[in-house]
């Protein structure tokens, strides 16, 4: 198995770990339910940094495809952090709206920089 599946396997493994171990601890009266839920979402929401901090360092050949794998990284990189702080922080109402809004945000300039570059590449080469 090589690295990046593990990790990705790791990331996956452990959210269900944190879900478990968190409904448990609501079980036995330790955290409310809204603490469960919190919890859950800020580990997705680092879970979502972390991918797109790991999408830059990734050996892309070519110069335009680097730039849009360090713009994506950096753009969902943010979002997610912005994603857990607000679910760590802010009320629950404004967490959904908030966060999504944020990954929503990210892959949206993703995607317009993505489309930015390829519309590039069609413009004919000035003599």
């Amino acid at each position: 198995m090589n690295k990046e599946l593990a990790s990705n396997l790791a990331w996956g493994v452990g959210i269900v770990v944190i879900a478990l171990a968190s409904t448990y601890a609501r079980k036995l009266g330790y955290i409310e339910a809204e603490t469960v839920t919190r919890i859950v979402m800020c580990a997705i929401g680092l879970m979502v940094a972390w991918f797109g901090n790991r999408m830059p360092k990734r050996f892309v050949p070519n110069p335009w495809a680097r730039q849009a794998t360090r713009v994506g990284g950096w753009s969902m990189a943010l979002s997610g952090l912005i994603y857990a702080a607000l679910w760590v922080f802010a009320p629950t109402q404004i967490a959904v709206v908030g966060g999504s809004a944020a990954v929503i945000l990210g892959i949206l300039v993703t995607i317009s920089y993505c489309l930015s570059l390829r519309s590039k590449a069609k413009v004919p080469p000035t003599p």
